[in-house]
């Protein structure tokens, strides 16, 4: 007799949904599914082929989109504690005179509240991965690994003495001991991230840079952000922050520039000719009036574009569905074209882009076979988006954080039908208002 075979398995099938998979080939599958064995995704296909499956648990999405988690490739996740602090203020008076003394009574405890929170409000806005620079970044990757989050983080390097680690020799040392502490780790990745060119010294940021080639890390830094950064770097060095950067050979493909919105043609040719990638803040950026990146001319170059929300302190929210609205509308606005920044390159910077200019390609950004399980469920059955003609173009544009019911990371179910498994909400919240009343004094 024929030998019984036994049938494919799987620990967890999310099913019944529109698949977006962000793959190379942007393949949707109306009534699709994906199943996921133990952290990795071990199939993507119509939700009909798993029918002779051995599932151990099915999450059904209700018709509704299931695809890959977002990742914000910049954030400073414990400014939650900011949050509305010092609004309506230029970048320079605003760091200067509210955000760093706000920072120089930071400590660890507050640092690791205010990150758990980010991660809640990330998390249930469909987040999956995120890129912090902040200060006690150990404290922040202890809140992702509590929170079941994806991070890379990094602990920010300046010329001044720190409110963690004192002065920058101790500051190397600390980024040391975060890369010795996390490796290895399957959701925490450490970075190597000075502040920017006007916060750091030359032999800083090519110590830095170093590091980062040494232990094959990404490298992140503010750069190109406003108009006196520029002014400030060309008094210095006679050159603007992106030839400062050339200048000194740390132009890299490991290198992720933040910002970049005060970009000359010689700026974006130097950006491509090293492969750099931008992390675009939109709305930080309109709303601290710094400008508008030229993300468009950036995309046209090939130059990989992320996106992210910087901190709450200028935004004031994490939520990426949000901000893909604003990227979207803002770029049309400038160059008066509704064509240009479309739906898909918009959903692409949010995603497999994301993942790209983290050096996590490999790991994260679509649904395939043998990628990590990092994927969210978005309910459609709303009024806000009904009817639904094209689901990418509804995501950039009707859809909103909320939406998110489900989200998976690493192949364990972190949020389920809008419920935290990982945290207790309302004690995170509750320790950042005590924060909060301290700072408010």
């Amino acid at each position: 007799p024929k030998k019984y075979m036994k049938p494919n398995s799987a620990d967890i099938l999310v099913t019944n949904g529109t698949v977006l998979t962000l793959d190379a080939g942007d393949t949707e599958i109306y009534n699709g599914a994906v199943a996921i064995d133990k952290d990795t995704i071990k199939a993507v296909a119509p939700a009909d082929k798993f029918g002779d499956w051995s599932i151990s648990k099915i999450i059904d999405a209700h018709g509704g989109i299931i695809m890959p988690g977002l990742i914000n490739s910049h954030t400073h996740a414990a400014m939650t504690c900011f949050r509305g602090l010092a609004d309506d203020l230029p970048l320079m008076a605003w760091l200067n005179d509210h955000i760093f003394p706000a920072e120089a009574n930071l400590d660890d405890q507050m640092v690791y509240c205010g990150a758990l929170l980010a991660c809640a409000e990330m998390i249930m806005s469909g987040t999956t991965c995120f890129c912090d620079m902040y200060l006690f970044e150990d404290a922040v990757a202890r809140a992702a690994k509590k929170a079941g989050m994806r991070a890379v983080v990094g602990e920010v390097l300046y010329d001044f003495d720190s409110p963690n680690y004192g002065p920058i020799e101790n500051g190397f040392k600390y980024s040391r001991q975060l890369i010795d502490t996390w490796q290895n780790d399957p959701l925490v990745t450490i970075a190597v991230e000075p502040h920017s060119a006007y916060l750091c010294t030359p032999q800083l940021l090519k110590e830095a840079l170093e590091l980062t080639q040494t232990f094959d890390l990404p490298l992140v830094i503010h750069l190109a952000e406003s108009k006196s950064e520029i002014a400030q770097i060309k008094e210095r060095y006679d050159r603007t922050p992106v030839e400062h950067l050339a200048e000194l050979g740390v132009l890299a493909p490991n290198l992720l520039a933040c910002h970049c919105v005060e970009l000359t043609e010689n700026d974006i040719a130097l950006l491509q000719r090293f492969d750099v990638k931008v992390a675009h803040n939109a709305e930080s950026n309109m709303k601290l009036a710094s400008g508008v990146a030229p993300i468009p001319r950036l995309i046209e170059k090939g130059i990989c574009v992320a996106m992210g929300t910087d901190g709450c302190a200028s935004n004031n929210d994490l939520d990426l569905f949000q901000e893909m609205d604003s990227v979207a509308k803002l770029h049309k606005a400038k160059s008066l074209d509704p064509t240009v920044m479309d739906a898909p390159t918009v959903l692409k910077m949010a995603t497999i882009s994301g993942a790209r200019a983290l050096g996590l390609e490999p790991v994260i950004g679509s649904l395939e076979k043998g990628k990590k399980a990092d994927l969210i469920i978005v309910d459609t059955n709303k009024p806000h988006l009904t009817p639904m003609y094209n689901p990418v173009s509804h995501l950039v544009y009707a859809a909103i954080g909320s939406d998110v019911t489900t989200s998976i990371i690493n192949g364990s179910v972190v949020m389920n039908d809008g419920r935290l498994k990982t945290m207790d909400l309302d004690t995170v919240m509750d320790d950042v208002n005590e924060i909060a009343k301290e700072i408010a004094g």
